[in-house]
């Protein structure tokens, strides 16, 4: 395969192809914007466990933990267990320049790290609540989901960032002094039942689609070993637009298609706004944990609510067929 460029050391191939259907965006276009923001964007997510969306020619894009085999010896990387898969995983650290431009000749579009770093994984970094409207175009729902949120933490005397997912929603991010794993997922499930009460005409916790009825979902569980989109990453749709920091009175003036691969840099200007928008770490109240260990976990919930319902179906069926 030829070689369009060198980086940094790493050669750069097919540049001019475009990124994938409908992007609007060549892959050349990805490497320039990744190498632009690289600064800010390995700031994010050194030492932390990194997936990636990548997408290939002819192929359908896929999420990407375990790192290939003809990884390169000076990406960093760490071996974890992964309970789903019941295996160990070696995940890349993006910890500099050259890996990051490894990943985009690599076709990695999407960068969604950790919430802890790797020598610290019961010690997430961050809350995270993500604001997952009904439909792709419902973003002044989502805006108005968030303000719930917002005032959820104000009223707890919690101070937060808000950025756009790049997708359809926001994510909100309150930085943690200390606090475990379990902590910081029980006191996230607190706020989301919070917020939900504000305005249960708006908003919801049903982790189950179905039970949702047309609401803004409050997702609750981003916390372990999930992960969450970076700031500046792009994002696999359309036009190629990015997750990008809002300050909180910018919400009613901005839409997700305001920051895109082509935009966004120019749109910094160098400055990293996700650092200079967020709030010194804080701690979580013990009060606020303890309530949020009498929410069941969302997942689990769905899991048993499943279950039932399928045992309803099934026993409905039955009796059906006994009748005919």
């Amino acid at each position: 395969m030829s070689t369009d460029e060198v980086r940094d050391g790493v050669g750069l191939t097919n540049l001019d192809q475009e990124l994938f259907d409908g992007a609007g965006a060549s892959k050349r276009d990805l490497v320039d914007y990744l190498d632009a923001v690289g600064e800010l964007m390995v700031d994010q997510l050194r030492d932390r466990p990194l997936s990636v969306m990548r997408v290939l020619r002819g192929q359908a894009p896929f999420m990407q933990k375990n790192v290939p085999k003809y990884t390169p010896d000076w990406v960093t990387t760490v071996q974890l267990w992964a309970d789903a898969s019941k295996r160990q995983v070696s995940y890349a650290l993006c910890n500099d320049r050259r890996t990051l431009l490894w990943f985009a000749n690599q076709r990695a579009v999407e960068y969604h790290p950790t919430l802890y770093r790797v020598d610290q994984s019961d010690r997430p970094t961050h809350l995270v609540l993500d604001i997952d409207p009904p439909e792709a175009n419902a973003f002044q729902l989502a805006v108005d989901a968030a303000r719930l949120v917002h005032e959820a933490l104000i009223d707890e005397g919690l101070e937060s960032v808000v950025k756009t997912s790049g997708a359809k929603g926001l994510h909100i991010f309150v930085p943690i002094a200390s606090a475990t794993t379990e902590e910081v997922a029980a006191a996230t499930r607190a706020l989301a039942v919070r917020a939900a009460k504000l305005d249960p005409t708006l908003a919801t916790t049903a982790f189950v689609r179905e039970d949702r009825q047309g609401k803004v979902f409050l997702d609750a569980t981003r916390a372990g070993g999930a992960t969450v989109v970076a700031a500046y990453s792009p994002r696999l749709r359309a036009g190629v637009p990015v997750s990008y920091p809002l300050a909180w009175d910018e919400l009613d003036e901005v839409g997700p298609g305001d920051f895109t691969l082509h935009t966004t840099a120019t749109l910094l200007a160098g400055r990293d706004r996700w650092s200079d928008l967020m709030p010194q770490p804080q701690q979580l109240s013990a009060d606020l944990v303890a309530e949020g260990r009498l929410i069941p976990v969302a997942r689990v919930q769905a899991m048993h609510e499943g279950k039932r319902r399928a045992r309803a179906r099934r026993q409905t069926a039955e009796t059906g067929n006994d009748a005919g």
